[in-house]
């Protein structure tokens, strides 16, 4: 006889989404400490950069792994091209955003 499941099609559960509940709160906290260290701390402004930078990236991979379903491959392991290839397209966005503020910066004061 044939499966019945059929593997193209998406798979939902019944019940309350705990893993979405999860990482939605964990991204509303992580942004409203990253607003608090941009606003409201005293840190020296590279190390509040660094620190912003490094809760966005716990925030990207908590938005890839809790809601892009980088997790469900067929094996239930992390799918690494697609993980690589969204890391290289942030830092490009990024970096390129940083270059033309930068350069539009240096423009306006010259």
């Amino acid at each position: 006889m044939a499966d019945n499941k059929n593997t193209n099609s998406a798979h939902v559960e019944a019940g309350v989404p705990w893993k979405h509940i999860i990482g939605f709160i964990l991204s509303i906290i992580l942004t409203l400490v990253a607003v608090w260290v941009a606003l409201y701390s005293t840190l020296d402004y590279s190390v509040k950069v660094v620190i912003i930078f490094i809760f966005a990236f716990i925030q990207a991979a908590l938005q890839l792994l809790m809601f892009m379903h980088m997790t469900e491959g067929r094996d239930g392991k992390i799918q690494v091209g697609n993980i690589l290839f969204a890391a290289f397209i942030a830092i490009v966005v990024v970096l390129g955003s940083y270059w033309v503020m930068e350069i539009g910066h240096m423009n306006h004061l010259m």
